[in-house]
């Protein structure tokens, strides 16, 4: 306890009976003799009482799971027990917190000021789980107000706080969440406990019992592997200002006219440099992304800024059925980019891996499927659906691997190959390609699949595991070393960003033509480079080489893989204009200019002002 008091102010929380001394032997049964709740409290006080100076009684008493009331009718026992507490707290300086309400019941509040505990009491708690609990939801000034007039009906001079506020992301809503936090933040009480800092461990029991209401397990800021949600990422990165722009985001509007393209993704790397285009063609853009990754919410900000009320955000997940309903409202065309976009990831955690790349798609297929005129769809799928294509016979030239086969060190690998799913990754995003054909040809939906190699460009972050050309270029900026996993002799054909989002727009101009087909894209053999040639462009660019440190080869990575895009060429006429040396510096030259705005100082924001 002095440890943890330490970081924290400590408010602790005396609740539950012992069962084997309660009227009935449950956590939620009042004791025999109320009287044995007191001197607890003592005992805590007398034992912890230097790590703080406020204790909070019971909590949620009106709930029937803290406080089984069918035993204690008039509230009476209750009463007794706590006024005994508070009485005794305060005699020996410490001040006292009435556990949270909730239902939030100020007339609960005026049968504890007629018995006389609301003398003992220094602050009144009250709890609040808007779209999580509450059949109903006036807000938080509504209720704020009701309590403070049984208070003053009372004479109390009592504070109010809000001991528990917060948002059960089950359904993956976490804007929701974080709308939420700004709600309660806005509502004035001098002070708010937010539930929870983490989720509840999926081994673990919730109050109701294993796994009984789903909802239990997802109230955190963080999951329960550590990673940040969206408020979380937000506060930590940005502080509350970030957190209140992005709740400041106006909903996207509803009309059909004139039609929206709709961006699943559209805040990562790929989907901004789309509606960038789209945008400058003239049409509306809708947006749907999670802001799951660190540097969208700049991309959505970008857009914003250049395009306003053209572009518009809905901040939802694609695992979300009804929130991917209310997306397609009004769009004529679908570019499917949401996923989960790295190998690495999906071996730590499959099952996510599955619902966002497998289920989402699944999603969107079966909304569009229910709509009279369902829009274009283009989904972006990966060279992954190949496998790590152990059959290529290939041999080591200087810093490259290459096909022993001359076709295909001449023209690159084409559609023919066949499909062979390794990795999570490569299972999620291959079974969602082959439902998206399935679709088009079984259900008629206008819908053809892009099978990506390694997309380079403006407004990518550069994580280690998606965007490696940005990352190796980031790295180096900072002065950081590169890992290059395996050899480094392995080849991709780079691709710049804008190449491909001209490959989406001439595909979907030819829908009629190509539903149905799957087209392999990237930057063909004229843009074939190795990880150790990238990095000796990086060297000429940059004016030193970067620190190279070596790491064993990843599961299911390609010794090479360089596509045949003849196929969509004859079919869109659609052809790669940039060269892979002009994109890299064009590309370095971006991220400088990022790194020094990044580094500009920040007008203060007054502590006050929240």
């Amino acid at each position: 306890m002095p440890r943890l008091a330490s970081e924290v102010e400590v408010l602790p929380c005396v609740v539950y009976t012992p069962p084997s001394i309660g009227i009935v032997p449950r956590t939620s049964s009042p004791p025999r003799r109320p009287r044995d709740y007191a001197d607890f409290v003592d005992l805590v006080l007398t034992r912890y009482g230097g790590s703080f100076e406020r204790i909070e009684l019971w909590n949620e008493p009106n709930s029937r799971s803290e406080w089984d009331w069918t035993l204690d009718l008039d509230w009476l026992l209750f009463c007794e027990m706590i006024g005994d507490a508070a009485h005794w707290a305060r005699e020996r300086g410490f001040g006292v917190v009435l556990g949270g309400m909730s239902p939030i019941d100020p007339n609960w509040l005026r049968l504890l000021a007629r018995r006389g505990v609301l003398q003992h009491i220094d602050v009144v708690g009250i709890h609040g789980f808007p779209g999580t609990w509450e059949p109903s939801w006036n807000g938080w000034h509504y209720h704020l107000a009701q309590v403070q007039e049984a208070l003053d009906e009372a004479g109390s001079p009592a504070a109010i706080w809000i001991t528990e506020a917060g948002y059960s992301t089950w359904r993956h809503d976490e804007l929701a969440q974080l709308r939420t936090l700004v709600d309660v933040l806005d509502a004035g009480s001098p002070r708010v406990y937010w539930y929870a800092a983490e989720d509840l461990s999926v081994d673990r029991s919730a109050i109701d019992r294993f796994h009984e209401d789903e909802r239990e397990y997802h109230f955190g800021l963080r999951r329960d592997d550590g990673s940040p949600k969206l408020l979380c990422r937000l506060w930590r990165d940005g502080g509350l200002e970030a957190v209140h722009e992005t709740a400041r985001l106006p909903l996207p509007r509803r009309n059909a006219s004139p039609p929206v393209a709709l961006i699943t993704g559209g805040a990562g790397f790929v989907g901004t440099n789309l509606a960038l285009a789209l945008l400058e063609e003239g049409h509306r853009v809708r947006v749907l992304d999670n802001l799951a990754r660190p540097g969208v919410e700049r991309n959505l900000r970008w857009l914003r800024q250049r395009h306003g009320a053209r572009l518009e955000a809905q901040i939802a997940d694609i695992r979300d059925r009804f929130a991917v309903r209310q997306a397609l409202e009004g769009a004529d065309q679908v570019f499917h980019l949401a996923a989960q976009v790295a190998v690495t990831t999906s071996l730590v955690s499959p099952t996510d891996d599955f619902g966002v790349n497998l289920g989402g798609t699944l999603n969107l297929l079966e909304e569009l499927r229910r709509l009279p005129e369902p829009p274009t769809l283009l989904f972006t799928s990966t060279n992954k659906v190949y496998g790590d294509l152990p059959q290529l016979p290939l041999e080591r030239e200087g810093d490259r691997w290459e096909p022993r086969d001359p076709a295909l060190r001449a023209h690159g690998l084409s559609e023919s190959l066949p499909l062979d799913f390794c990795t999570p990754y490569g299972c999620s995003k291959g079974g969602a390609d082959q439902y998206v054909l399935d679709y088009a040809k079984g259900f008629d939906l206008p819908a053809a699949v892009l099978r990506m190699s390694c997309i380079y460009g403006p407004h990518q972050h550069g994580t280690e595991d998606q965007g490696w050309v940005a990352h190796f270029l980031l790295r180096t900026l900072a002065g950081q070393p590169i890992t290059v996993y395996g050899d480094g002799a392995q080849v991709r054909d780079v691709l710049w960003v804008e190449d491909l989002v001209e490959a989406f727009v001439r595909v979907r101009d030819r829908i009629d033509d190509l539903s149905g087909c799957a087209f392999n894209v990237g930057g063909g053999v004229e843009n074939a480079v190795s990880l150790l040639e990238v990095i000796e462009l990086i060297s000429e660019i940059h004016g030193r080489p970067p620190r190279i440190e070596l790491a064993p080869a990843r599961a299911g990575d390609q010794r090479y893989y360089v596509a045949d895009t003849e196929r969509l060429h004859r079919a869109t006429g659609w052809q790669q204009q940039t060269r892979f040396a002009d994109g890299l510096q064009e590309l370095y030259r971006w991220l400088q200019a990022q790194r020094a705005r990044a580094h500009r100082p920040l007008a203060a924001v007054p502590v006050a002002a929240r």
